[in-house]
Order: structure tokens, then sequence, then C-alpha cells
């Protein structure tokens, strides 16, 4: 038998599966495409999480792109991260191009051009479907996470979450948040330390510093109302196929707590939303994390200590997180370990630095007889990448160095005009895009804290009482007083027996 032959034989029985799943690409040889030596993902072990990454320009959007129109095809809703705004094209058909035949001939499966159910979000003023989420729904545990505060400030939250609970007070955005914490310190001083113990003015001026630097990155649109409910992230068109939402986040690269914190509190709305899943044929919401070092770049230790539990926790709901990101050491190793899809693209050695890079990302992957993994990892051409996945069993598959398949829908961003359609054919927009300002805490404490004023004030404003005597003071002249005193009288005395003599 030839090396082709055996190698050809190594990916059939290495990615056969029983179930449904999503072709990637045929396995290639010495630089070459095997035909029909397919490359296939099981959608049972999708919820197990993944990675994309490779040097820019190398075909990283375009996986992505394949991965979610397959997806789609096969009825689950994905969610992409857009932070460069060249997914919305998922909306329009591919044009199509001879060299994208050329590609499809290669690997053994025809092309076809085709179009997805699109659904945009908007975390910021752009246009889109309006995600939210009250102060309330992110509970103290996480708020005091996202603001990295200390176990004393941390306390101070929880107080006041127990005092708003208490009080029926509705936090529902930053402003609510923070007009407690000022009434817990000013107008409110007494009546917290009698309940609720006293509360440091130095600690909740700090909390109230980082609340404001929240805010300065574009917090403010993401807290109040009306909540977003992840259920409307797993929709079917009335073809059968998984609604593809797409969340733009262009406007906000440069504020990558806002980025967190709205992912976090996103993964931990999921997992306390969505049911048990068990071990499932099929996932229930896929989430593409574009440019995902954005997420780890300023977080905490309690923050990434909080990601790490959802990613171990969150597949058991039949959700796949698959981070997208240049180099896989921009993903803490404690979430890299979980990850059951590898799709590397090209790294380039331009440094020492790069090259040890290199070296430890080949040391991540399966060992392979047909690979040296060091040299094919720089050497891999623009749509081509090194596939690790893990078979129906949980097993990894065999390394395969994977001409890809082209994305069915376009590979450019769509019109303004284009754009505006979409938005404007959505069944989402008319729900979440009306502004909601209803009665909160911060109303409700204004309102006492006049009050409180007003009868400050009228009891300033009351005469004081006195009382009337026809009763002569008993309290002595201090002229007479000096005059009779024994001290003066000795004096004069003094004074004329010096005078008669």
């Amino acid at each position: 038998m030839s090396t082709k032959d055996e190698f050809f034989a190594h990916i059939e029985k290495g990615y056969a599966t029983k179930g449904d799943s999503i072709t990637m690409g045929a396995a290639m040889l010495n630089g070459e495409a095997v035909t029909n030596a397919l490359v296939k993902i099981p959608l049972k072990t999708l919820n197990r999480h993944g990675l994309i990454a490779g040097a820019t320009g190398t075909g990283k959007t375009k996986t992505l792109q394949v991965l979610a129109e397959n997806l789609s095809d096969k009825g689950i809703p994905v969610l992409l991260m857009d932070l460069k705004g060249d997914l919305s094209g998922l909306a329009q058909p591919s044009p199509g191009h001879p060299k994208i035949d050329e590609r499809h001939a290669k690997i053994g499966i025809p092309f076809e051009a085709n179009s997805f159910p699109v659904e945009i979000l908007s975390l910021s003023e752009q246009d889109g479907v309006k995600l939210r989420a009250t102060v309330s729904e992110f509970g103290p545990t996480l708020l005091s996470r996202i603001l990295d505060l200390s176990e004393t400030q941390e306390g101070i939250v929880a107080v006041v979450f127990k005092y708003c609970d208490d009080n029926k007070l509705p936090l529902l955005d930053l402003k609510d948040f923070k007009k407690v914490l000022q009434y817990a310190t000013g107008t409110g001083k007494k009546e917290f330390t009698k309940d609720y113990g006293r509360i440091s003015t130095s600690s909740t001026g700090t909390i109230l510093r980082k609340i404001i630097e929240l805010e300065q990155q574009g917090a403010d649109l993401f807290f109040g109302e009306k909540s977003f409910e992840v259920d409307d992230l797993t929709r079917i068109d009335e073809n059968g196929r998984g609604y593809i939402n797409i969340l733009r986040l262009t406007d906000i690269q440069d504020r990558p707590k806002l980025f967190s914190t709205f992912m976090l509190s996103l993964l931990a709305e999921i997992y306390a939303t969505f049911p048990e899943q068990g071990d499932s044929d099929r996932p229930e919401l896929i989430l593409f994390i574009d440019e995902a070092h954005l997420i780890f770049k300023e977080a905490s230790k309690a923050l990434l200590d909080q990601i790490e539990s959802i990613v171990k926790l969150i597949r058991s709901k039949g959700i796949g997180l698959y981070f997208v990101t240049q180099n896989p050491t921009d993903v803490p190793n404690e979430v890299l370990a979980q990850l059951g899809l590898k799709v590397q693209h090209a790294l380039r050695a331009f440094t020492a630095r790069d090259r040890k890079a290199i070296k430890l990302t080949a040391e991540n992957y399966p060992i392979s007889e047909f690979y040296d993994t060091k040299e094919v990892l720089t050497s891999l051409g623009i749509g081509e990448a090194l596939i690790s996945a893990l078979d129906e069993k949980g097993r990894p598959t065999p390394l395969a160095a994977t001409l890809l398949r082209a994305p069915m829908s376009r590979m450019d961003v769509l019109t303004e005009k284009e754009l505006n359609a979409v938005i404007k054919s959505s069944g989402l927009v008319p729900k979440y895009n009306e502004e909601i300002d209803r009665e909160s805490a911060y109303e409700i404490l204004n309102e006492k804290i006049e009050k409180a004023e007003k009868e400050a004030e009228k009891e300033k404003e009351k005469p004081t009482s006195r009382r009337t005597t026809t009763r002569r003071s008993t309290r002595q002249n201090p002229v007479i007083k000096v005059l009779t005193s024994a001290t003066f009288i000795r004096g004069v005395l003094g004074v004329l027996k010096k005078v008669m003599r």
C-alpha cells in the first residue's frame, strides 16, 4: 500500500461518524489535498468547545463562516461576536468563482451558494436588536467580580442588593445602583447602620469610581430594560434552519471591560436558563467569540476563574463555545484544556518569541507519523488549517492538515441598504428596541430624600416658644457684685487705714 493510500485509510477511519456531522474539507498530504479524504466534525461533540487560531489573513473568519453556515443548515442556532464587521455577508449568497469550484473539486464535494437567516444584534448605539440586562439580574457576586472589588467592598455590594430586596427597590441600571450607594452613606446612613451595620464611605467611594470607569466604556447602554431573553438566540426559521445571530461590536474594540462584562453576563444567563441536556446528539446553541483575547486581556483573577468555571459547566447545557484569536497562547491554559476542536491556521515566525509560540502550539496537537507539526504550522496557505477534533466517543481524531471548503454565503460585508433591510425584517427589533425607564431605585430614593429634606425644613421654620414671667431676675449686676465682694471691701479698708495714719 502506498503512503497516499495509507494516509487516506488513516483519515477515513479517524473521521468516520455514525451520527450527523459537518464536513470541513479534505486532508492534505505533502501540501496537496487528497480528494474524498474528508475531515468531518460530529455534531455530538460540538458542545465540547473549540479554538480557531492563526495569523492575520490566514482565513480564520472564513472558517468561522463555514462552521456557522453548516450549523445553521443542521438546525443549530449560532451567536457570532463580530468585532471587525465582516460577517454580515452571511445574509447573502456567494456570487461564486472558478477558484471556489476548483477548490471543491479537489476536496470532493460540490459547491452550493446559499444565504442564511440572520439577526443583527447590538450592544451600543449601532442599529440592530438591543441587548440589555438589569443590575439585579447580574447579582452581587457577578457584579463584584466584574468591578474587581475587594472582599470588604463585595460585602457592601451584597448589603446594597439585600437592602433593595427588603425595600422593594428595583435595581435596573447603573444610576440606580449609584443612588443606593450614595444614600447609604448620606441621608440613609442611620437607616443602614441600624439594620445592616456601618458602611465605610471610603469603600463606597472606591465602588463608585469603578462603576464610573465601567460607564465610560459604554456600560450604561447595556444595563437597563428591556432585558434580552436568551431563548431568543435559539430560534429556527420556517425552513428548519437555525438563526445566525450576529452581534456587531465594531465600535467597542477599545472597550474590553464592556466586552468582558457582556460575555460573562450572557454566559451566566444561558447557564442559569437552559436545562441540563446530558449526552445529546447535537448542541442547542454555539457561540463564536472573535478576537477572544479581548475577554482575557484585562480580566482579573476572579473574572478568569468565573469564565473557567462556566466553560467547564456550560457544555452540559448543550452549549458550545468557540474562541477565535491569533495565537492559542492568548487563551489561558485552564480554558485551553477544555477545548475539544482545534482549527489552527498558519502561524508566522518573525521573532524568537514567535518561534517559541509555534513550538508550544505544536505540542498541543496529537503526534502524527505523516506531519512535522512545527514545519506544517508555518507552511500552511490561506484557507488551509491543521485540525484536531473529538470523535463520537470523545477521543482525539488524527491530526489533519486540511484544505477547507469555501463559505456558501458572501465573503464580504452587506451594503448599508442590505443591512437596513435585514434589520427592518427582524422579528426581535419591535420587542427590544423600545426604551423603558420605569420607576426604580433612583426615582424612589430621590423622592424619599426630597421628603426628608422638606420635613427638616419644616422643623427649622417652627417658632421657638418662650415663657413670660413676672418674677424679678435673681441674677446680680456684675458691678454690684464686685463692689460688695469681700476682697474689694478689705482693699478699701486697708487704704483708709493708711490715710488716717
